[in-house]
């Protein structure tokens, strides 16, 4: 900091940067680190920390939220679930109740993962890129 500056450093260039214009800066990447998005029936919300939280699109109990330390893990649980996963297959990896059909919506919904609901009841995802 040199007196009322901050000088911030990217990528091997130095810029100078007001008070004022840091903060808006520090705002703007913190938006840009947070994220929700929501779906038909869950969302996703991508948070400051580098974790990502996986819930019930209208609900506010921690009951209908799992959340993951990056949105990679919840890549890498996807990845070991046979190509037609149910939830007892999500509850292998130690998810419990609801929160495992909320998973499954939410593989099927998120354009991320090659999935769909393949069977309602009980309820069932497929990865389309796999063969069964």
């Amino acid at each position: 900091m040199d007196g009322d500056a901050i000088v911030v450093e990217v990528d091997g260039a130095t810029y100078e940067l007001t008070r004022e214009a840091a903060a808006d800066l520090q705002e703007s990447l913190a938006d840009a680190l947070t994220e929700r998005r929501e779906f038909f029936r869950t969302a996703g919300e991508f948070r400051a920390d580098g974790s990502y939280v996986v819930s019930r699109k209208a609900a506010d109990s921690a009951g209908n939220a799992k959340v993951f330390d990056s949105f990679e893990e919840v890549r890498r649980l996807y990845d070991r679930l046979p190509e037609t996963f149910d939830a007892d297959d999500v509850g292998t990896t130690g998810i419990t109740g609801s929160r495992r059909h909320m998973l499954i919506r939410h593989f099927a919904e998120h354009p991320a993962f090659d999935c769909r609901i393949h069977r309602r009841n009980p309820l069932t995802g497929r990865k389309e890129d796999g063969e069964e």
